[in-house]
């Protein structure tokens, strides 16, 4: 007497799916490199790596979810 489970790409919110995630872990990415490589602010060079880091493991996490 189980329930018929609902696929998965149904469970999830649009958003929180795999597509647009990649993108918007791309594009944090993309920031920390350019906090990186500019050079104006020592404050964005100070937080570029740690902006990187947390794309990269934001895009580690999302890569799971269901597409």
């Amino acid at each position: 007497m189980s329930t018929p489970s609902l696929p998965v790409h149904r469970r999830w919110p649009r958003w929180l799916r795999r597509g647009p995630m990649e993108i918007v872990a791309c594009v944090v990415i993309t920031a920390g490199l350019v906090m990186m490589l500019q050079p104006l602010a020592m404050s964005l060079f100070t937080w570029s790596f740690l902006t990187t880091l947390f794309g990269t493991a934001l895009f580690m996490v999302v890569s799971k979810f269901p597409a």
